[in-house]
């Protein structure tokens, strides 16, 4: 089969590249797309979708401008890794994608069974070897160019973890290391210890960051900050249910329902929800739009550099949705407003002592014992989506 051109859009804002971060020189579109849900073995959980409309949704990211793919061993009893490889094969362009997938999860559990399984999980070097190799199979490609430690387990030490990714790297199956859902504080010791030791550190953390949970503000942002790491959240449009009532009910009406996890309801949103859901509909109302979820794309855009979220969904609509997140700067005020929706507590010590000034969108000197009339500081990199 003749593989099918995927011609780049000259006016799509996903086709404005950014530097990954200062200590990853990858130039990635700004949004990345999560493949998670491509797939058949998790459909109860997160709707079904067939490999032709998987192919279109890919096709369609790759021509909006988008470069930068994020999967994991695991997703969808690897179906995502398996799908995604077959992809690439046949449009012939993996050299133009950055392509991130995770280790950590015991992938071949299900399939044999946990004891029969209980060597392809966890964060050991032995855990690592086949779950690259496996990786790299199915997503039929030589190397990884971001690997992220899916979790952390606990189980294995810094200095195996750290030399085992290292090895890979040295020997060009990974290019640069993620940590994923994983204590600041480990990030650190292992940050400092690859620094230390002449070894491979970790250039970007992935995490759980969205107008509704902040606690990523509290100490990994400051790490991120600290150690030079890019951010790229997940469940960065509240997994899917923030929306409007009338698109709650535009869903519901076609059949569909909204992902669900333990407690949640399929057909109705929470109380939360639903006042996030309004104040970034009138926030979009004042950029003219109606996208709920590009507002809180904005929101993730305009609080730190280096951003560069995961957006998911199954169909192309959701992603062109998404995208528009890019042409919108968001005003402080803006941002309060969102913000206000519910109290975030920095929890101590930061509501003692305060939050990094240069962390310019997250500092308040009403709680910082280093605020003071007489000193001027000066304010970090600007975020792009900062007015």
């Amino acid at each position: 089969m003749a593989a099918r051109t995927l011609a780049v859009s000259a006016t799509s804002p996903l086709a404005r590249y950014r530097i990954v971060g200062p200590n990853c020189g990858l130039r990635a579109s700004p949004l990345q797309l999560g493949i998670m849900s491509l797939g058949k073995k998790w459909e109860g959980m997160l709707g079904s979708v067939t490999k032709e409309q998987a192919f279109e949704l890919l096709d369609a990211f790759v021509e909006a401008g988008g470069n930068f793919v994020d999967t994991a061993n695991l997703y969808q009893g690897e179906d995502s890794e398996t799908w995604f490889g077959e992809w690439l094969k046949e449009r012939q362009i993996r050299d133009r994608l950055i392509i991130a997938t995770k280790y950590t999860g015991n992938y071949k559990e299900s399939a044999l069974g946990k004891k029969e399984a209980i060597l392809y999980g966890g964060n050991s070097r032995r855990s690592l070897h086949v779950s690259v190799r496996d990786s790299l199979a199915k997503l039929q490609t030589d190397w990884i160019d971001i690997l992220y430690v899916h979790w952390w387990d606990y189980t294995t030490s810094i200095k195996e973890l750290m030399d085992s990714l290292h090895i890979l790297v040295e020997q060009g199956k990974v290019l640069y290391l993620g940590a994923s859902d994983m204590p600041a504080w480990v990030v650190s010791a292992a940050n400092q210890y690859a620094l230390d030791h002449g070894k491979t550190p970790f250039s970007i953390y992935q995490g759980r960051w969205s107008v509704m949970f902040r606690d990523m503000e509290r100490d990994i942002l400051p790490m991120c900050h600290q150690f030079g790491l890019a951010l790229a959240p997940w469940g960065a449009i509240g997994s899917g249910r923030l929306m409007t009532k009338k698109q709650l009910e535009d869903r519901l009406a076609s059949g569909e329902t909204i992902r669900a996890r333990g407690q949640q309801a399929k057909d109705k949103q929470s109380d939360l929800e639903i006042k996030y859901s309004e104040v970034l509909a009138s926030v979009a109302a004042e950029h003219g739009i109606e996208s709920v979820t590009a507002i809180a794309l904005a929101w993730l855009l305009a609080r730190a550099p280096n951003v560069f979220p995961i957006v998911g969904g199954r169909k192309v609509s959701h992603l062109q949705d998404n995208i528009q997140a890019l042409k919108i700067k968001l005003t402080k005020e803006q941002i309060a407003r969102i913000d206000a929706v519910q109290q975030f507590d920095v929890g101590f010590p930061h509501n003692m002592i305060g939050t990094d000034p240069s962390l310019e969108v997250i500092y308040d000197p009403k709680q910082s014992m280093i605020a003071s009339e007489d000193i001027d500081h000066l304010p970090g990199p600007k975020p792009f989506g900062l007015a």
